[in-house]
């Protein structure tokens, strides 16, 4: 099935093959109306169709362009974590070996990227011959220009050159070592002298963002051209993955950047969506709602991604509003100053109760909040804050539709919290939560606590998890198939509360401590540090930071 492949209007020209093309394929581990809609696979698809010294086909789990034979390269684009059942599945389809110690020189180089690979590569480090660390911008031209320059070698050859590129990381080039099997990380080290022993994740530092490379009617957000307003966030919240692996905080400019990026994507479809972790706190987002403000943009409907809460002024409620925009989502983490505090959202109750009173104001119909249980130092009387502030908007917007998303605290990679487990108690604390909600009229939506475990797991792991992420894809990825998978391997690798629950000590060895992050892990210490001081005295951090 290749009809929605029809339906694209292409906003970039692809380059012609030369005859020596390097035949490529470059995946998406879901289906098509996914894939299509992220950002990060578009730009790099088009990254690498506009070579004429690579051939390019697509591949979703549902539909595909024609796949040469030989593949050469095959690459994944990861953003979601279950998706490794996905990419087993389709190297299974195509006879490729799933680990890549049982590859030979016939078989394509299966590299892949994105920000569940570079946060923490080694759960699915066996999958992969090259990991793609860091921002495209850099990592894949350079990538594809050192494979070229080995591309006749066999494939022992080909890796270890690879790996002395910048932001490629061929885990087979490196062992770990453990205290025992069930026993912390000891290191990951690489095999030969000659090989890195410190990663670098690479890093675009220009200010001219990504924008969408193609518009359809078959993406889950149908016919919507996407602009990347800034990259990464200035708050760094403790717990945040997207601001602390993808600093430093970078804006595009208004004039020369956002505005031709929007007359490009307007020409081709009226529905525009702003990208970015925070997108309005971009110095100039007022300049740029000035812009869209003009009549030739009144039928351009417009989405924001989550917004910062004391930026929901009445200028831009009353511009979303004018676009067709009746929600806006904000994050709030906890209705409790100290929690707050703790994972340095710096903002005010009163910034909250004004930004519901501003979206009602503005003509919105809806207030989206982003909250979360189970945040190191939170206490259960911090969960009724967040309830009675719920209600509290409620009298403060009557007719306002509240909408409170809740997700368990999951603790991710080159984050000052990374250190620290899932609360055992944030599966009552999220029931809590529904329970004081739902019969207010205020609309409740928890995420998974199982997903949330899941979730953990990965984010913490180590290359021990290889054989049970295999086993619990036999089973199924419910939380119950992991659980059956710890169990069959037990003795092998340690249990799933050191992954997903204990405290680990500031000076124990992460498996990924040979990935050097935007940050040291010195400055992630004194960042945990700055949290602790709010903390309950009982429940402080288990050795000093």
């Amino acid at each position: 099935m290749t009809a929605p492949f029809h339906a694209e209007r292409l906003l970039f020209t692809p380059a012609t093959p030369i005859s020596t093309a390097t035949p490529v394929v470059f995946a998406f581990p879901n289906e098509y109306s996914v894939g299509i809609t992220s950002l990060g696979y578009q730009v790099i698809w088009a990254m690498l169709a506009q070579r004429s010294d690579l051939a390019v086909s697509r591949w979703f789990t549902d539909i595909h362009e024609a796949l040469p034979s030989p593949i050469e390269l095959l690459g994944f684009s990861m953003s979601w974590e279950l998706d490794y059942a996905n990419i087993l599945s389709m190297l299974e389809s195509l006879d490729i070996p799933i680990e890549a110690a049982d590859r030979g020189n016939e078989h394509p180089l299966v590299f892949g990227g994105g920000p569940v690979l570079t946060a923490n590569p080694e759960p699915f480090a066996a999958f992969f011959d090259v990991l793609l660390l860091g921002d495209g911008e850099v990592v894949l031209d350079a990538f594809i220009d050192a494979y070229q320059t080995v591309r006749d070698c066999d494939r022992a050859t080909q890796l270890k050159q690879l790996a002395q590129v910048p932001g490629l990381y061929v885990p087979s080039l490196y062992e770990p070592t453990y205290v025992s099997a069930t026993g912390p990380l000891i290191a990951v080290s690489p095999l030969d002298a000659d090989i890195p022993v410190v990663l670098q994740k690479q890093t675009y530092r220009g200010n001219t963002l990504s924008a969408s490379s193609v518009v359809t009617a078959q993406a889950a957000w149908e016919n919507i051209y996407m602009v990347e307003v800034v990259r990464s966030c200035p708050e760094m919240c403790r717990f945040c993955l997207a601001s602390y692996l993808t600093l430093p905080f970078r804006t595009a400019p208004v004039a020369g950047g956002l505005i031709p990026a929007v007359e490009k994507g307007v020409a081709v479809t009226n529905r525009l969506g702003l990208l970015g972790a925070s997108v309005t706190q971009h110095p100039d987002f007022d300049e740029l709602l000035d812009y869209l403000n003009q009549s030739q943009f009144d039928d351009v409907r417009l989405s924001l991604a989550s917004v910062r809460t004391n930026t929901v002024k009445p200028k831009l409620t009353e511009t979303l509003t004018r676009h067709g925009t009746k929600s806006i989502t904000i994050a709030i983490e906890s209705g409790s100053e100290r929690v707050r505090q703790i994972v340095n959202k710096k903002l005010e109750t009163d910034d909250i109760l004004a930004a519901a009173v501003n979206a009602k104001a503005g003509g919105l119909s809806a207030l989206k909040l982003y909250g979360m249980a189970g945040i190191p130092g939170e206490m259960p009387a911090d969960l009724e804050t967040t309830a009675e502030l719920m209600l509290q908007l409620k009298k403060a917007a009557p007719g306002l539709r509240l909408t409170l998303g809740c997700s368990t605290f999951v603790p991710k990679a080159h984050t000052p919290f990374q250190w620290y487990g899932v609360n055992r108690q944030a599966e009552k604390r999220l029931k809590l939560l529904q329970k004081r909600l739902r019969p207010k009229g205020i609309d409740f939506r928890p995420e998974s606590y199982n997903w949330s475990i899941i979730q953990a797991l990965i984010s913490r792991g180590d290359r021990r998890l290889t054989p049970l992420l295999l086993q619990a894809r036999e089973f199924g990825d419910s939380l119950g198939s992991y659980r059956r998978a710890f169990k069959e391997l037990k003795g092998q690798l340690p249990p799933l509360e050191f992954y997903v629950h204990e405290n680990w000590e500031p000076n124990q060895v992460l498996p990924w401590d040979h990935i050097q992050g935007p940050l040291p892990k010195a400055t992630l210490l004194k960042h945990l540090n700055s949290a602790t001081e709010h903390f309950p005295d009982s429940i402080k951090f288990p050795v000093s930071v």
